[in-house]
């Protein structure tokens, strides 16, 4: 499993927008000017975001993008499975239906990784990346 740039992308700019909302939206410009992201890739990250409902966006002069809720509340792989689809290191044990699953030598390994990786990404919250 490799997080690729959006995944990453999308914490900076989740922990950019906690950082500088203060109650008001933050613009795609400025999460641009300190993130040094360009707006075009913030936008299809952040539409990503919007979709999971991890941010609410408001258009306008004066509009832009805000958390949905608390940082406390929202943990990194929620984060990172809006952005990168899921964080699955294997299609197999995605849905539990790999047919070879009864006689794979190889499905137990596979299926502990994934859980690591998933609880791992689960046991963050923004709040903590934030500090």
């Amino acid at each position: 499993m490799k997080v690729s740039t959006k995944g990453r992308y999308a914490l900076r700019i989740m922990i950019d927008i906690a950082k500088n909302s203060k109650d008001d939206y933050v613009s795609i410009h400025s999460i641009s000017e300190r993130q040094d992201i360009s707006n075009k890739y913030i936008e299809q990250i952040v539409s990503k975001l919007t979709k999971a409902n991890l941010l609410t966006t408001l258009r306008g002069h004066t509009g832009g993008y805000k958390l949905s809720r608390k940082p406390s509340e929202y943990k990194v792989g929620e984060i990172l499975r809006a952005a990168e689809g899921d964080l699955n290191v294997i299609d197999c044990v995605k849905d539990n239906s790999c047919p070879r699953k009864s006689i794979c030598n190889t499905y137990f390994f596979w299926e502990g990784l994934d859980k690591v990786i998933n609880e791992y990404a689960d046991s963050y919250t923004l709040e903590e990346l934030i500090n």
